[in-house]
């Protein structure tokens, strides 16, 4: 798996962010000493570039460093740039370390505003539309504003990042495909995402049409469930 993922970096330069040494990913997260949080892929440390910008460290587990997941986030991020888009700033694939470096988020993920009291107490209605409107962007973006169309497969408000002024970027390409622009149908092995939340890519042949209206009516939905 190793030979694969190294064939991979070696033919994609064209698109890579900046290849980083684990001694970097240490040296930037002062040897992982600041811990954001962890999940199923490993753990996400903050870390401070030499230029003195922040940046989140994700270090992912053996189970996912060696394979598809590590590849689709490199090769589907590592090529665009959009304000609704987290940044990947670069990457560590040295032996069997591996590591996304990501722009810092200061806000967190959106699930903490959405399903949390203390949360939803910050959002009003009007950053809710706009954290609405910039998540169907992003995703607008990614079906049809890239070179090859983007299908992420798992939109869910944990993946969905904010930054300190509450600007919405979609997260974590683990399972995201690349399909020409035009397909109408993408073939899979397995479901995908995350159970109860279905990708609409799944079902929607003018998917760009439909994302908007989607991202606008969960988000809406589950901030007036919690004030109601």
């Amino acid at each position: 798996m190793y030979n694969i993922i190294e064939e991979f970096l070696q033919t994609s330069n064209d698109l890579m962010p900046v290849s980083y040494s684990y001694l970097d990913i240490r040296e930037m997260t002062m040897g992982f000493k600041d811990k954001l949080g962890e999940g199923g892929y490993g753990s996400v440390y903050k870390g401070k570039l030499r230029s003195g910008r922040f940046v989140a460290i994700k270090m992912l587990e053996k189970s996912k460093a060696n394979g598809q997941d590590f590849i689709n986030e490199v090769s589907t991020i590592g090529r665009i740039h959009h304000v609704n888009v987290v940044q990947l700033v670069g990457f560590c694939a040295k032996g069997s370390k591996r590591a996304l470096v990501y722009d810092f988020m200061p806000n967190g993920s959106l699930d903490k505003y959405l399903f949390s009291e203390e949360g939803i107490s910050s959002l009003d209605c009007k950053t809710m539309c706009e954290i609405s409107c910039g998540v169907a962007c992003g995703i607008e973006y990614l079906h049809r504003g890239c070179n090859m169309q983007i299908l992420h497969f798992d939109i869910k408000p944990h993946n969905i990042l904010l930054d300190e002024n509450f600007i919405p970027k979609v997260s974590d390409f683990g399972l995201a495909r690349l399909s020409p622009l035009g397909n109408s149908i993408v073939s899979l092995t397995a479901a995908r995402g995350t159970m109860g939340y279905i990708a609409p890519e799944l079902f929607y042949k003018n998917i760009g049409a439909v994302s908007f209206l989607l991202a606008i009516a969960f988000l809406f939905c589950a901030w007036r469930r919690r004030h109601l």
